[in-house]
């Protein structure tokens, strides 16, 4: 699948539909291992870690602060559509599950395909942990991954939410693209990324 855009239009259900149906055999973009996608090869790495809230100490509470945020993470409640919509098959295990991500610009919304290729759940006596990453396929504009963490410290019952991105513009796409990209790509990422922040907070501490 090549990157899709349109103006100021959204895609059918059924459009969606045959879009993610086609990404079950497109590859990952990223062809190095993540322990070697550093500043200094190349690679462009931010993100911003923030508190979401408290609660108890111990092992995470059934219908706490860090139970309500892994269900908003799976279901990726945390983007605001407004920016980035994300169309997926929530039936599907979250480990291998293929994305289509709508970004919106100035009227302007393109799809951009990625994978969840690694999940994180553990815990041991000082911490709960529960993330998950998705790589970018090859028609996305970008080439990397980014982690979406969750964290409770067990002694201060502080719940974190942590995003970090390891990225570069893909050389597959064309240069129209890479051109839009590097124009207003990063401030879009900055948005989203605060949103995402204030978004998760609101769906962890909002009333029952």
């Amino acid at each position: 699948m090549t990157s899709r855009w349109r103006f100021g239009c959204d895609w059918s259900e059924a459009e969606l539909r045959a879009a993610l149906a086609a990404l079950r055999d497109e590859r990952s973009s990223v062809q190095e291992r993540p322990e070697r996608m550093t500043p200094d090869r190349g690679w462009t790495v931010d993100g911003d870690e923030q508190p979401l809230g408290y609660e108890s100490p111990g092992t995470p509470l059934p219908d706490g602060p860090f139970a309500r945020a892994k269900r908003a993470m799976m279901a990726y409640a945390f983007s605001d559509p407004r920016i980035v919509r994300g169309h997926f098959d929530g039936t599907a295990p979250l480990l291998g599950r293929d994305m289509l991500l709508e970004s919106r610009v100035l009227g302007l919304r393109f799809l951009y395909a990625c994978r969840v290729a690694e999940v994180r759940d553990e815990a041991d006596e000082r911490c709960t942990t529960f993330g998950w990453r998705y790589e970018t396929l090859a028609s996305h504009i970008e080439e990397g991954y980014e982690w979406f963490l969750l964290s409770k410290n067990h002694e201060t019952g502080e719940v974190r939410f942590r995003i970090e991105a390891h990225w570069r513009p893909s050389q597959r796409q064309p240069w129209w693209a890479r051109l839009g990209f590097r124009a207003v790509g990063q401030q879009v990422r900055e948005r989203w990324r605060r949103q995402a922040f204030r978004r998760l907070r609101h769906l962890v501490n909002r009333p029952r």
